[in-house]
């Protein structure tokens, strides 16, 4: 069982690197059996198509910003400051699946992810406006949520702590606090 979890892993992997090289729908099932110097047959018996690969890269990031986001609606209480270094760091931590998917927009419309991305912007207004956020506190959230995530990408070789720190800065201008 351990070897299909470490092949799971290694097709993963692979994928990965090929589809930030090369785009989702230039890479076939078939170069990345290929570069693993496996069968496609073998590669079906873990991935049924290119999609459910994709969706297996990304739901671990679904899945992490999901909790992190229900964790603090469970609180009704966060600061904001908890809220924005919690979201910078989610998105540090999955700075190069996001960069894969900001690369491949049609791939991440075609996954309904678009959607999870704009509820959890949606979400985070509210937990830093409440229910009755007005329009320009709506834009101020895009901006410092949005930007937040574009800095995680923009700066990769930015010591960790030091982009935290600017990057939080300006999203807590950005939000008005």
């Amino acid at each position: 069982m351990a070897r299909q979890s470490d092949t799971k892993q290694r097709i993963m992997q692979t994928a990965r690197e090929l589809f930030a090289h090369q785009g989702v729908q230039q890479t076939s099932l078939q170069e990345i059996a290929d570069r693993l110097g496996i069968s496609k047959p073998a590669l079906y018996y873990h991935f049924a198509s290119r999609e459910e690969l994709v969706r297996s890269i990304v739901t671990p990031l679904l899945d992490d910003g999901e909790g992190f986001l229900a964790r603090m609606e469970e609180r009704h209480d966060v600061p904001p400051v908890e809220l924005i270094e919690g979201f910078f760091d989610f998105h540090h931590r999955h700075r190069n699946d996001m960069m894969l998917l900001l690369t491949e927009l049609t791939t991440l419309a075609e996954l309904g992810l678009i959607d999870v991305v704009l509820s959890w912007r949606a979400r985070l207004t509210r937990l830093v406006f409440g229910p009755e956020a007005t329009l320009e506190q709506q834009a101020r959230a895009v901006l410092a949520f949005g930007g937040m995530q574009d800095c995680t990408m923009q700066f990769p070789d930015t010591p960790v702590e030091e982009l935290r720190a600017a990057t939080v800065t300006a999203a807590r201008a950005a939000l008005g606090l």
